[in-house]
């Protein structure tokens, strides 16, 4: 791999790499992406060419290990890359079957476009060049378009190629997942409608959305059809001599049933392809959305730093672009780039959000839409519990019902296990977070007042009725529940699981309580007396709410904060032992469970918990939100409770190096960039062993985005005004960006040399306050403002 600017180039066909390259070659734009794999190459262990469109999943229910396990998966749609090539007669020409000369693979990020140059040695001698680019338009979102040059080297050629629509694929990109059903399409059509325009229909089998897919293939040779029962076919015949470049344009349209403003997807997409331009118009205007979306979002790093945060970017926009903000879809946690966590949307708008809140508001807002219309079924499955208010599933699909797995298969043993991972209840306070952040940084009071209290007051309503008070304590307790780590699921030997008092648990849902408690102040009478009476809001709640919301327990051990209670009474484990042992233990829990043991005997983290409290709230509203509960955090506390979890966590998720990354950015900066360098090669490097290959991590790139944006800068949207408190990173000392604050668009941070700027475009907004330690300057639109920052 070479990194050169704002381009990403692999060089030489490797078969090992070629499901990471796919991924990280993945073209997207918002409403649908497809893996960067070879149009001549189908789907087998060595390639998998995905293509996903945002919100569009189907339910299947599969025997796996005696049982009849239910799963709803983001669908692989029909395939509208295929397009091989043969001389006129022969075999199909690939890099697996054919003698590849050269290859190489090229992602332009800032035209957002995927290039390939691979050269085939022919039989009789000579060579043909193969040289493609690729697009996902991202103007038109229901557009891609791929350009193939031949040029022959030696002797004339006559080349047969065959374009294709192809809807017999499954979902089979993940190797755990295989025993279950993956066929999600059926109901298929295959036909022609004009002149060098062929389409392909099918059906979701139990959703019942509907695909439509048309293409058109442009050549100077004549083009014929022969559509098949899965398959909408063309092909052309070429005639090729030595050092003519001979092109053939294949430009595809995609419509589903979800689409607003249309009729029937079918219909839409032939419309859609007939209307297109050709590849160069199509590749202006696509490079012209891309060149406008960069100057809203892009950050300014130097370095290889910059070019890894520049892909990540890139990566994130592809997911959740402008055209999301027309989407009732939510936060998938790797993307649409594969089927990993079969498409599920976890926690990750946590780390996604707060860099989109100061960009592209409208995407925030959209994506909290989603939520907002799961709210009655986070409702329902608070009321299963016995309970009242709103519990938002650890993964959510289409309806808002719970769809994390019941078993997991652990790769190392073969065994599938029991999965207790809905028992996070916490992604409900993640839910309210993003709602309170979003209102923060935009000034919102639509939103905050209509949607965003629903959700935020029914969030509260169920922390304080799952918790409990203990006499004994004199505190208010939440029990059975399952933390950020998601390694401790139960206690050594219980026969039930979940966890009492996870602290990060506690002190969030304390802090949601606070913040139901403010909105409810701040409400006016009326919009206030329509949500209390709405949802039967009994007149002494709030007194609990204000109670519980400063007596939740927290436990400690050895001066530490504990991750839960009775964390304190797991037994150590011999760290260096297993590292000598397993070298790479990121994945802690499944070494374990394969040798017979379980990880919740020990004292061993996958990924930050409690330290996740460091990575939410700044130092001050840490201290305040403890102090509410009445704790005492102080500096040599926090220090050593990141010092005790930091030595007994394995890094088993992407997200962790993020987290602690941040944090000890402030705590311990001599260690900082080891962590944050974790987070930045993550997934170009493939970190986690093979996982970036079924699907980037989302949360941990747009995580590294915001760690410039906010964490480096201490940049809070709290009370009105913009407030900084850098801290300087050597690796890291250099950087800018644009944000839309309240209004504003196009305000320029930059930091450099121990200068802090902020220009303000000019506008007839108010002036933007900004507060640097305990000093507010108003900094006045047309203005830019100068700070030199304290040693």
């Amino acid at each position: 791999m070479t990194v050169t600017g704002p381009t990403w180039e692999y060089d030489g066909y490797r078969p090992e790499e070629e499901r990471l390259r796919e991924s990280l070659c993945t073209l997207g734009n918002g409403y649908f992406a497809t893996r960067g794999a070879l149009p001549e190459c189908a789907a087998d262990d060595v390639h998998y060419p995905g293509t996903y469109a945002a919100g569009c999943y189907n339910r299947l229910t599969s025997e796996v290990a005696g049982r009849r396990i239910e799963n709803e998966d983001m669908v692989n749609l029909p395939n509208w890359l295929p397009l091989r090539f043969r001389p006129a007669g022969g075999d199909w020409l690939g890099p697996d079957t054919a003698p590849v000369t050269e290859h190489h693979q090229i992602l332009h990020l800032d035209p957002g476009l995927l290039e390939r140059r691979t050269g085939y040695g022919l039989p009789g001698g000579g060579m043909l060049q193969v040289r493609q680019l690729r697009l996902v338009h991202l103007a038109d979102p229901h557009l891609a378009a791929l350009r193939t040059e031949f040029t022959v080297e030696g002797h004339i050629l006559g080349l047969e190629a065959e374009a294709a629509l192809d809807g017999s694929v499954t979902n089979s990109g993940v190797a755990r997942y295989q025993e279950l059903d993956g066929r999600h399409l059926d109901r298929f059509d295959t036909g022609t409608a004009a002149p060098g325009t062929v389409w392909l229909s099918c059906h979701t089998r139990t959703s019942d959305m509907r695909f439509g897919l048309a293409h058109r293939l442009t050549a100077n040779f004549p083009v014929t059809h022969a559509n098949e029962a899965h398959r909408a076919v063309q092909r052309v015949s070429l005639h090729l001599t030595p050092g003519r470049t001979v092109t053939v344009d294949k430009t595809v349209a995609l419509h589903t049933s979800r689409d607003p403003a249309i009729g029937e997807p079918l219909h839409a997409a032939v419309e859609r392809v007939e209307a297109a331009p050709g590849f160069d118009e199509l590749r202006a205007s696509h490079a012209t959305a891309w060149e406008q979306l960069w100057r809203r979002t892009a950050l300014e790093v130097p370095g290889e730093a910059g070019s890894i945060l520049r892909l990540h970017l890139f990566h994130v926009l592809q997911t959740l672009s402008p055209h999301t903000a027309d989407l009732d879809a939510g936060v998938p946690a790797r993307g649409l780039h594969g089927e990993a966590y079969r498409g599920h949307v976890f926690w990750d708008e946590l780390f996604v959000l707060p860099y989109l809140n100061l960009h592209l508001p409208e995407v925030s807002r959209a994506l909290l839409h989603y939520r907002h219309r799961r709210l009655d079924a986070a409702r329902h499955a608070a009321r299963e519990r016995g309970r009242r208010g709103a519990l938002y599933p650890w993964q959510s699909g289409s309806d808002g019902r719970e769809e994390t797995q019941q078993l997991h298969l652990n790769p190392r043993s073969g065994r599938w296990l029991p999965d207790h991972s809905q028992l996070q209840h916490h992604v409900g306070s993640a839910v309210a977070y993003n709602v309170w952040q979003y209102y923060e940084a935009t000034g919102d009071t639509d939103f905050l007042h209509g949607e965003g209290a629903e959700m935020l007051l029914h969030i509260a309503r169920f922390w304080a009725d799952s918790a409990t008070y203990d006499p004994a304590l004199g505190r208010h307790r939440i029990r059975g529940v399952v933390g950020p780590d998601e390694y401790h699921d139960g206690y050594p030997g219980a026969d039930t699981p979940g966890l009492d008092d996870n602290a990060y648990t506690n002190v969030t849902a304390a802090w949601v309580l606070a913040r139901a408690l403010d909105l409810l102040n701040a409400l006016p009478e009326p919009r206030r007396r329509e949500l209390t009476d709405g949802m039967g809001l009994e007149e002494d709640e709030p007194d609990r709410w204000e109670d519980v919301s400063r007596t939740l327990y927290v436990p400690y051990h050895d001066g530490v904060i504990s991750q839960f209670d009775g964390y304190g009474d797991l037994a150590e484990l011999d760290w260096d032992g297993y590292r000598r042992r397993y070298d790479d233990i990121r994945r802690l829990d499944r070494i374990l469970e394969a040798e017979g043991d379980t990880v919740n005997r020990y004292k061993a983290s996958k990924q930050a918990d409690v330290l996740m409290l460091g990575y939410l709230f700044s130092a001050s509203e840490l201290r305040a939100l403890f102090g509410r509960l009445g704790h005492h955090l102080d500096d040599r506390t926090w220090a050593a409770t990141v010092d005790h979890y930091l030595h007994r966590t394995s890094h088993g998720s992407t997200l962790s190096g993020l987290v602690h990354g941040w944090i000890l950015a402030r705590a311990r900066r001599a260690d900082a960039w080891a962590f944050v360098q974790e987070a930045l090669r993550g997934d170009i490097a493939d970190l986690q062993g093979g996982t970036t290959g079924e699907g980037i991590h989302l949360g941990a790139m747009a995580g590294t985005l915001d760690l410039v944006q906010r964490g480096l800068t201490g940049l809070e949207t709290r009370g009105g005004v913009l407030s900084l408190d850098p801290v300087p990173l050597p690796e890291l000392s250099s950087y800018g960006f644009p944000i839309r604050y309240h209004g504003h668009w196009g305000v320029h941070l930059r930091l450099r040399s121990g200068l802090l700027e902020i220009a303000v475009p000019a506008s007839h907004h108010s002036p933007i306050g900004v507060r640097l330690r305990e000093q507010v300057i108003p900094v006045v639109p047309g203005e830019t403002a100068r700070l030199v920052l304290p040693e």
